[in-house]
């Protein structure tokens, strides 16, 4: 299962953007580039490639997709009738380990997507371990029922974290029984708001 493991502080310092709470944490004490430089570099003119590149850059940290996967994505995204931006990134919302993380059975995207590789996930009751796996409108994500048992799910259960979790609209969250069920596609106001998607498109047009 490849993904970003590197310290997500320097990469949200290097892309001005918190790729995860933690990396918006960094940046709010060090808000310049990393480097020995950083605090008195120069900020220089970037060009309308490199904008282009930071956009996509952003995206695919924030969601923790590689650049191969990425790119069939925005392919898959593109071969679709409307607006190109806004599919790419409904399908990076129904991505299985971020629909785990905007059900609130994670904390994080990278918690959630080693839940689903490990395998305590259930879509329509069949174990699915793929975090890439695209969910549709009707589908249900739980917990596996031999997962609940575990000290982890059984404290989100015990805690009553989830009874106060807000759900986006798109889904529909039952916390007594760790599950969810997509109601509907995403919106554009559903996915990360520092993303500016019609830029990446206009990278993988050149």
């Amino acid at each position: 299962m490849a993904r970003y493991i590197g310290p997500v502080g320097k990469i949200s310092r290097r892309l001005g953007i918190g790729i995860t709470e933690k990396g918006s944490r960094i940046l709010e004490k060090r808000s310049f580039p990393p480097g020995q430089h950083g605090p008195t570099a120069r900020r220089r003119q970037v060009s309308d490639y490199g904008l282009q590149l930071l956009e996509k850059q952003k995206a695919k940290y924030m969601y923790g997709v590689l650049e191969r996967q990425f790119r069939r994505t925005f392919e898959q995204a593109a071969r679709r009738s409307g607006v190109t931006g806004e599919y790419l990134l409904s399908l990076l919302e129904r991505r299985l380990d971020n629909v785990v993380y905007r059900l609130g059975l994670a904390t994080t995207r990278s918690q959630a997507r080693q839940l689903v590789a490990h395998g305590h996930i259930v879509v329509d009751g069949r174990k699915t371990n793929i975090p890439s796996f695209t969910v549709n409108v009707g589908q249900q994500i739980a917990v596996r029922p031999e997962s609940r048992r575990r000290a982890y799910f059984k404290n989100l259960v015990d805690s009553g974290s989830l009874h106060k979790y807000q759900a986006p609209d798109w889904l529909r969250l039952s916390p007594a029984e760790l599950s969810g069920t997509v109601v509907s596609l995403p919106r554009r106001e559903d996915a990360e708001q520092g993303i500016n998607e019609q830029l990446i498109v206009e990278f993988y047009s050149r």
